[in-house]
């Protein structure tokens, strides 16, 4: 079993329904042991006028290999209504492969760790309810360094829960 961090996100729709029926469907790919708190955050990047987004993160205990995993989670996307016409556009859910065990990629299709990651508030701060010492494959960055890096601007914390 190899440990896979997601984040997930979703702006378009009903976000929350559509976050939990997600989390429901990613039991079948493995033991989902752990689910951050959801946070609203700022679209990033984009094109102007997107909806808030809700963000969350979660630890995925997986048989799954990373190329299978990732095929897994777009075809959830799919189900979902997701439809890709432009970079960064709002959407009804996105599930994002942040981290699979120590496992890098530099495959067009498989980029891990997740290049953006440690970059973006949205993404680190529901990794900190996880686990703050997780630490960045490459740089050994851990979250709570990056998310201090980072800061919290336009990241709200929600008292809403996934499961």
């Amino acid at each position: 079993m190899t440990d896979a961090y997601l984040a997930l996100g979703a702006n378009l729709g009903e976000p929350l329904p559509t976050l939990r029926w997600a989390v429901l469907q990613l039991r079948a790919l493995g033991e989902v042991a752990a689910v951050s708190r959801l946070y609203r955050s700022a679209p990033v990047g984009g094109p102007p006028g997107q909806p808030t987004y809700l963000n969350a993160a979660l630890l995925l205990r997986t048989a799954w290999a990373a190329p299978a995993l990732l095929a897994a989670l777009h075809d959830l996307e799919a189900q979902a209504g997701r439809q890709r016409r432009e970079r960064w556009e709002a959407r009804v859910l996105d599930l994002d492969l942040i981290l699979y065990g120590e496992q890098r990629s530099e495959a067009p299709a498989l980029r891990l760790p997740h290049p953006l990651a440690w970059d973006r508030a949205f993404v680190l701060a529901p990794l900190a309810d996880l686990d703050p010492e997780l630490r960045h494959p490459l740089t050994g960055e851990t979250v709570a360094a990056a998310l201090a890096r980072v800061g919290t601007a336009g990241l709200h914390a929600t008292d809403l829960a996934l499961t």
